[in-house]
């Protein structure tokens, strides 16, 4: 093509996408003709290239040890609920308010943390959620000291102000991957950046379930428990303070990165509400996260009616959530490569319901294990498939809406509707009278 009279440049394929570390040069095919210069014009260049750095994958590595440790802080009392309770001198109830109190928390202050991502960026807002659940993870530590001569309600209420300032820090944490995906990484490598970000979330609750009932069988190891939480948090606090040293790389990876631009907070709301296209996956994708919410919280509750053990209940949880990684791992690198993500979309969803409509029957049989927990794995499978997914579709169908508010909002209709269900379901329960294989204590309740 004819740039100018005297500068002819045949590229193979626009745009030219370079890895580099800092800066670097870039080449550009010329044309052999006398008249050409030897080196190419730096303007034409920075038209035709884009470049991405090696540092995205550390910046990606911060956000995941950092979703990741927050889901740790936010379920760490949940597989122990017996033992917290009785070293807190707390009931059950209020065990399991230390989890529930990341729901409520984040249904009012997702607005404010989609604000902040959009407003004062990557960096600011990452730190901050760091250091949110750093201090979080360290206070609950100190609530369960005996030396520091508390008593069991002041103690109840500084491990509680821990996990509040956790639950603050989630909002910043899980809104991040798309808006890291798109300002760090090309087109073809965002819905795998995203994928692997969002999927650390259910990775730490993987880990939950295994570590805490090794490392507090008895009631006296609750503070160890907390202790080797909060040290993987202060570590990676440092590491999010001194390594992240801006919310964008020097130069856009993409196109699209670069022309990016989102509009003011309250503008972006507004324009969301009129999207019916977001409006939709809004409504669908919300219900799914609450349908998972629900599954994850009385999975154990619905099978100890039948004669399923705790342990059994924990090993389909870990399957649901372990299988759900290898699938969207799967979808990710396809979608990548078709960018097929509305047909995605609808065939994950519909098998997705299959799998649901399938595990509500075969959880009410006796002595199934195998057919539970391969209704448990295929249910993660297509489900947990769908997150990264639709996150990614959020923000191509809402542009030029900020990546954080699309996503955001997705996220709190669905914390908004998984306390919905919950509510529902418990108020559709009927108390049993007569349940011979029943294993779940003094009330037991239907789940017909």
């Amino acid at each position: 093509m004819t740039v100018n009279t005297n500068l002819r440049i045949s590229v193979i394929s626009l745009p030219v996408i370079m890895e580099c570390e800092g800066e670097s040069s870039s080449e550009v095919h010329v044309d052999s003709s006398p008249n050409v210069p030897s080196k190419p014009n730096k303007d034409l260049q920075k038209l035709l290239v884009f470049k991405v750095y090696k540092r995205r994958w550390f910046v990606l590595l911060v956000l995941c040890l950092l979703n990741c440790s927050n889901a740790m802080i936010w379920l760490t009392f949940a597989p122990v609920a017996d033992q917290s309770a009785q070293y807190l001198k707390a009931t059950l109830e209020q065990i399991n308010w230390l989890s529930v109190v990341y729901m409520v928390v984040a249904i009012p202050f997702g607005f404010g943390a989609s604000w902040m991502l959009d407003t004062f960026g990557l960096r600011i807002t990452m730190i901050l959620g760091s250091w949110l659940n750093t201090l979080g993870a360290l206070l609950r530590f100190i609530g369960t000291l005996k030396n520091v001569g508390l008593d069991s309600r002041d103690s109840y209420a500084v491990v509680m102000t821990g996990q509040t300032l956790g639950a603050l820090a989630q909002p910043l944490v899980i809104f991040t991957p798309t808006k890291l995906a798109a300002l760090w990484f090309p087109e073809h490598q965002r819905a795998t950046a995203n994928m692997i970000a969002s999927m650390s979330n259910p990775l730490g609750v993987l880990l939950t379930n295994i570590l805490s009932p090794i490392l507090a069988k008895r009631s006296d190891q609750i503070p160890v428990l907390l202790l080797v939480y909060a040290m993987p948090a202060s570590i990676i606090c440092f590491l999010a303070t001194v390594g992240l040293r801006s919310s964008a790389p020097p130069t856009p990876p993409s196109a699209s990165a670069e022309s990016s631009g989102s509009e003011p907070f309250l503008q972006g709301i507004k324009l969301l509400m009129k999207n019916r296209a977001y409006i939709i996956l809004l409504l669908c994708f919300g219900s799914g996260i609450a349908i998972f919410t629900c599954f994850s919280t009385l999975l154990e509750q619905i099978l100890c009616v039948q004669g399923y053990t705790n342990d059994f209940a924990g090993v389909c949880g870990a399957l649901f959530i372990v299988f759900g990684i290898v699938g969207a791992a799967l979808l990710g690198i396809y979608v990548d490569k078709t960018k097929n993500f509305i047909e995605a979309i609808k065939i994950n969803m519909s098998l997705t319901a299959l799998a649901c409509i399938a595990f509500s029957v075969v959880c009410q049989m006796q002595e199934q294990k195998a057919a539970v927990a391969a209704i448990s794995s295929l249910f993660g499978f297509f489900g947990f498939a769908i997150y990264p997914i639709a996150m990614e579709l959020s923000v191509e169908c809402s542009y030029p809406v900020g990546e954080a508010t699309s996503a955001g909002l997705i996220f709190i209709s669905g914390q908004v509707q998984s306390v919905l269900y919950i509510i529902l379901l418990q108020g559709l329960t009927k108390e049993l009278a007569d349940s011979p294989l029943s294993i779940c204590g003094d009330a037991v309740l239907s789940w017909r």
